[in-house]
């Protein structure tokens, strides 16, 4: 008698359970348990969780992060490539080297330049890019003579490429002037080789390439010399007068007439003083046409 009401109270026990059940989940509502409850459990920041009954997996209340549209997306750069900036002064000297035609040299001007080019009389030859040995017409009668080469022309390895090179080649065209063509004269240094940042030239500088030059001067037997600027004029006159003193007046070296004048990079710092450097080309024309008209 007593196992059948126990049995009884256990239909009318799951049938209640089972009723329960059924309301709250259609209310959406918690499932209370039959069973005795646990300890609470001290909710902290990191409880952040709910039961999902129909997955019952975890489902997080912190937001979903924002996925770039593939669109947006930006591809991986490339490796840049660094182009050397070329400055315009450079590009324009670049050109003007260009511009000058190579000029087959005699045998011995050619032996001349060999020698030079190998020199290592002196510690520039450590510090040069180039040995610039000179440029022109090897049989010219005129010569222009400078005092060294500059960083232009160190590059280059052509003399009277840069700045003051591009001025001296228009006092020697323009038809008002000289009204000769660059390659038509000879143009050279005193030294072969650029003294470092531009320096002035060094007297055992000068001592070591100044026989170069010589040997130049005798192999070409120009009609009419041209010294441009106080080292040059120096070199070849010995002698140590201003060229302020020297400019403008004729000389003579191993027989043939100098002129001395102002040297171009002063004009570009000095442009009053161009006005006597153009008396200048003028009176080496003046003498050019009087030598050519002289009977040999």
């Amino acid at each position: 008698m007593a196992e059948s009401i126990q049995e009884i109270l256990k239909q009318i026990i799951g049938q209640i359970s089972s009723q329960v059940q059924i309301e709250h989940i259609i209310e959406d509502k918690p499932v209370p348990s039959l069973r005795r409850a646990a300890p609470a459990v001290q909710k902290t920041g990191a409880d952040i969780t709910t039961i999902n009954r129909n997955s019952l997996t975890p489902k997080t209340r912190f937001p979903e992060p924002e996925i770039q549209p593939e669109a947006d997306l930006k591809p991986e750069s490339s490796p840049t490539v660094i182009t050397p900036k070329i400055s315009v002064r450079t590009q324009k000297a670049a050109a003007l080297a260009t511009a000058v035609p190579e000029v087959a040299l005699p045998p011995e001007m050619e032996a001349l330049r060999s020698k030079v080019s190998t020199c290592e009389k002196c510690s520039l030859c450590q510090t040069r890019h180039n040995v610039v040995f000179g440029v022109g017409n090897p049989r010219a009668e005129l010569v222009f003579v400078g005092e060294a080469p500059g960083e232009d022309e160190d590059i280059q390895g052509v003399p009277f490429v840069g700045r003051a090179g591009q001025l001296l080649t228009q006092m020697v065209e323009e038809p008002r002037s000289l009204g000769i063509k660059r390659s038509d004269v000879y143009i050279c240094n005193v030294l072969k080789c650029r003294p470092p940042e531009n320096r002035n030239p060094e007297s055992h500088e000068i001592e070591c390439c100044e026989p170069y030059l010589k040997l130049q001067l005798e192999l070409i037997k120009p009609k009419v010399i041209c010294t441009l600027g106080k080292f040059a004029s120096q070199t070849l006159l010995k002698s140590q007068t201003p060229i302020s003193q020297l400019r403008g007046k004729w000389f003579e070296y191993e027989g043939i007439p100098l002129l001395p004048s102002f040297h171009p990079s002063y004009l570009l710092r000095n442009a009053s003083a161009k006005k006597e450097s153009w008396q200048d080309m003028l009176a080496l024309r003046n003498k050019i046409d009087e030598l050519r008209d002289r009977p040999d």
